[in-house]
């Protein structure tokens, strides 16, 4: 198992890289595992393009970066429950994903990353952007920092906002009661558990309100924030090509789907990996 060459080049002026020099469909060594994370914790959201690779190819790579997690909405492939298809159909108008987010923040313990592969995608149309959450908090004023750092917010699976993303998946195979709300609270402003650096952790597909005001309270406040997380200058965005892959630290960046495609279908897989609690 030799180490292949891995090149890095960045895509995005405040986060994004891809990735050569790397057949994702090999067996990589330590090394190379090792520079693909560096690469990750360094620019939030790396991408490959042109990989030809199995759906156990796809969960073995994955499994080099940590224990997958569960994604509590969806049943996986049959013989491989780990991988949740993420589809879009010519018929449909719902975008699975498309509203800015950081995946399932109202699970108690929430992912640290995904990584997506790209099966079935229309040759225009169903980017995918990403946005870098340290440099959102980065760039608020010292007195918004100042309001918002000791704060939590609570997260909620039935907000309408995602809900409404997810409704043609979970009429097909969804894994438990989509009525049944799961909960979580968690802090405004996350701290990287591996940098150690700051980012804003709150998203209008899960966020419901800033814990012990009510939703009416919350809303300016978080109203405000998202604004600032989606301005332009934070964001990249990537267009795929069968083969391409994307896996993004879900503890620091957020994306969105960009439904612009109907009438064609778009069909992705992904792996989520395990995280921790966020503090």
């Amino acid at each position: 198992m030799a180490t292949q060459a891995i090149e890095v080049r960045q895509v995005g002026g405040a986060l994004g890289a891809e990735i050569g020099g790397v057949d994702l469909a090999r067996p990589l060594d330590d090394a190379s595992i090792a520079a693909i994370r560096q690469a990750l914790l360094d620019h939030l959201v790396i991408f490959f393009r042109d990989q030809d690779v199995t759906p156990a190819q796809h969960l073995a790579f994955a499994q080099r970066f940590g224990e997958t997690a569960d994604y509590p909405m969806l049943k996986g492939l049959p013989d491989l429950p780990e991988i949740v298809e993420v589809v879009k159909l010519e018929h449909e108008h719902a975008n699975f994903g498309g509203a800015w987010h950081s995946d399932t923040t109202y699970l108690e313990i929430p992912p640290m990353g995904s990584i997506l592969v790209a099966r079935e995608v229309p040759e225009a149309g169903g980017d995918t952007e990403f946005a870098n959450m340290y440099a959102a908090y980065e760039s608020l004023s010292d007195g918004m920092k100042a309001l918002i750092v000791g704060l939590k917010a609570v997260n909620s699976s039935t907000n309408p906002v995602a809900a409404a993303t997810r409704q043609h998946r979970i009429g097909e195979g969804a894994k438990r009661d989509p009525a049944a709300e799961m909960r979580a609270v968690h802090p405004v402003v996350r701290t990287h558990p591996e940098t150690g650096r700051k980012a804003l952790y709150v998203n209008p597909a899960h966020t419901i309100a800033i814990d012990g005001m009510t939703p009416e309270e919350s809303a300016p406040v978080l109203q405000v924030l998202y604004e600032h997380q989606q301005r332009p200058e934070f964001a990249c965005r990537f267009h795929w090509r069968p083969g391409s892959i994307a896996f993004w630290d879900n503890r620091a960046a957020q994306h969105n789907a960009i439904n612009d495609y109907h009438g064609k279908k778009r069909l992705m897989h992904r792996v989520t990996l395990a995280g921790e609690r966020p503090i």
